[in-house]
């Protein structure tokens, strides 16, 4: 067994070396177009629904639609396999600061002169001298300091082109999109996924990320360079065991 654990590290790193010795001279490969539905980690989403409400009937002779945007045909997004294009337009900053003080200092002092008549006894006891009234003693002393700061500054903007994958019974759209860029050796991904408001959606078939319900927004890279900044796998197993 501990033999295993030993050489659990080498084999991470065996398979890591073998992948990129795989694509030595050549660029990472793109993932190909396929259905967000038939994704291994594609799960379905349940959301609380208001009541059933009866469908507004129009009328034979009626040529406008409720919402409608155009006067023959609503252009935006609202059923299963529309597109929608995702305005992701991420500026965080935060900064904190703590500064923490603490300090306690504690003196005990116990003493008992008579006990049940057994004080002259106590030179039978302690040869050398004894002071009952100084029987015990403690001192202690605690002090700690700490003060910690952040500062986060990250900014990404870009436009996704996202698939509705599926339509809540209130009416809301589940959406979905992948976007793939590859420059030389060096592949960027990012992938977003949330709920969207149809009402959200623009004339021009558009929404902001920041009217995404449950928004998940990933983007990050993989190739030459991301490789050179990732730790290797000993120092990551290192950085989760070490106590200190």
């Amino acid at each position: 067994m501990r033999v295993a654990i030993l050489l659990l590290p080498l084999a991470l790193s065996a398979c890591g070396s073998v992948e990129r010795l795989s694509r030595v001279g050549r660029a990472p490969e793109m993932a190909p177009i396929a259905d967000p539905t038939r994704q291994p980690d594609y799960r379905p989403v349940s959301m609380p629904m208001p009541a059933a409400q009866d469908a507004r009937t129009l009328s034979a002779n009626s040529l406008w639609r409720p919402g409608s945007r155009t006067f023959l045909r609503d252009q935006r997004a609202a059923s299963v396999g529309d597109l929608v294009t995702v305005l992701v337009s991420i500026r965080d900053q935060a900064e904190l600061q703590n500064t923490t003080e603490r300090s306690r200092d504690n003196s005990e002092q116990l003493g008992i002169p008579r006990i049940l008549g057994l004080d002259s006894s106590y030179a039978r006891f302690f040869p050398q001298g004894f002071d009952p009234s100084r029987m015990l003693q403690a001192n202690s002393q605690n002090s700690s300091n700490g003060a910690g700061t952040i500062k986060r500054n990250e900014a990404v903007t870009m436009r996704v082109a996202a698939t509705v994958t599926q339509v809540l019974p209130n009416g809301n759209l589940v959406v979905a999109g992948r976007q793939q860029v590859r420059v030389n050796f060096e592949m960027r991904d990012l992938q977003l996924a949330g709920i969207i408001r149809p009402q959200d959606i623009g004339s021009d078939n558009t929404v902001q990320h920041d009217r995404l319900a449950e928004a998940r927004i990933t983007y990050g890279g993989r190739g030459t360079i991301s490789d050179v900044q990732q730790p290797r796998y000993g120092q990551q197993i290192l950085d989760a065991v070490l106590p200190f």
